[in-house]
């Protein structure tokens, strides 16, 4: 198999990890850390780290700034990581500029200050307007508050307003997870991610489930959940662009976010964060002493990097590809690949069409609704025929 190389000229994606939260929430696997007092150090980090990624030829069309809880840093010290990035990726002054929020740190002050200096579409970490759920989740919010910050928010100008919301958890009902999304469109943010709950190894709500101290929703009814989110949305006016994301239109698609499903390369920065300029990748350590004892001594903080082939760049191509209700566009695929996708996958889509879990046509393979439940096994199902 020939692979044609990824467009290098492409304007790469800018994702700043803040590894610092209050509290951790019961089910969240992302690193992060309770010092907040190290914030200071991590900064100065994070600006070294910046410089040694400078390079000439990029430039950058999006910052996204997630945790973490981006939200304890002052309005200043964010300023201060957007002047960096414009000065070393050549940031472009109609760059799409995410910040995360989280409803318990949002005041409309620093809100008004962070679109001050750039910041143009505000991500809120919202989960439930139940607070019975918040406190299942470990949030540090309560469902008021979370209406307050989409309100500061609104009140700051932002016009690009997301918000995240969890379902599948223990004993939900249809009824409770409509009331959740009912007042999410209430509040007609442009943008929507609603994650099923996963159980993470190595996080209090994994060993919780773990010492059966609860019972998780069946897959049936998490199912169940999924469709009528797909439905409820759909009828509100917002299209399901990627399996767990809807947007108003397609101008409100969070672009930062189809860098990582579209292969265009990304730099990421501080704790745990990955980069990827095909055909390579690598990552940070997932560790703040790992990551600030590297750059005290003037060296990226890489803990390792992998060389994609032509093999696992099909797979991902797959994978990612098939998240997205647009679909793996044939002429794409063939340009990238040198494969007609249909003849090289033909056993298996034949078996998939009757199913009812994709639908084809001149240009394009996509999931249906259906077959969104079924993503991991289609293609692993596709990935055995690889040669």
């Amino acid at each position: 198999m020939q692979i044609s190389p990824t467009n290098q000229s492409q304007a790469v994606g800018i994702y700043v990890h803040i590894p610092f939260c209050q509290s951790k929430c019961n089910y969240c696997d992302f690193y992060s850390v309770t010092q907040v007092n190290r914030l200071p150090d991590y900064l100065n980090a994070l600006k070294k780290e910046m410089y040694l990624c400078r390079t000439g030829d990029v430039r950058a069309d999006t910052l996204y700034i997630g945790g973490g809880t981006p939200s304890l840093l002052t309005p200043r010290q964010m300023g201060d990581i957007v002047d960096w990035a414009a000065a070393c990726f050549n940031l472009e002054a109609s760059a799409e500029m995410t910040l995360e929020v989280n409803p318990a740190t949002a005041t409309t002050r620093d809100l008004q200050d962070y679109a001050a200096f750039g910041f143009n579409r505000l991500n809120i970490g919202v989960q439930s307007f139940n607070d019975a759920n918040l406190k299942f989740l470990g949030r540090r919010h309560n469902a008021a508050q979370a209406l307050e910050a989409v309100k500061a928010g609104k009140e700051a100008g932002f016009n690009n307003i997301g918000l995240d919301l969890i379902f599948g958890l223990p004993d939900q009902t249809t009824s409770s997870w409509k009331s959740d999304l009912l007042q999410a469109i209430r509040l007609a943010p442009k943008h929507l991610a609603c994650y099923m709950l996963s159980y993470e190894e190595h996080t209090p709500l994994h060993a919780d489930l773990q010492a059966r101290r609860f019972e998780a929703l069946s897959e049936l009814r998490t199912a169940d959940l999924f469709r009528m989110t797909h439905d409820f949305l759909g009828a509100a006016g917002y299209e399901h662009y990627e399996i767990s994301n809807y947007a108003q239109t397609p101008r409100w698609r969070s672009k930062h976010n189809q860098k990582y499903w579209n292969f265009a390369p990304y730099i990421g920065l501080g704790p745990s964060a990955h980069g990827c300029r095909l055909p390579m990748r690598w990552w940070n350590h997932r560790s703040l002493d790992g990551y600030l004892n590297d750059l005290g001594q003037g060296r990226l903080p890489r803990a390792d990097e992998e060389h994609l082939s032509e093999e696992q760049q099909m797979m991902e191509a797959l994978y990612l590809g098939l998240r997205q209700t647009d679909g793996i566009v044939f002429k794409e695929f063939q340009k990238r690949f040198h494969s007609d996708f249909k003849l090289y996958f033909n056993k298996e889509l034949d078996r998939f069409s009757v199913e009812g879990w994709i639908e084809m046509d001149s240009e394009r393979c996509r999931l249906t609704v259906e077959g969104m439940l079924f993503l991991d096994h289609i293609v692993d199902q596709l990935v055995d025929m690889i040669d």
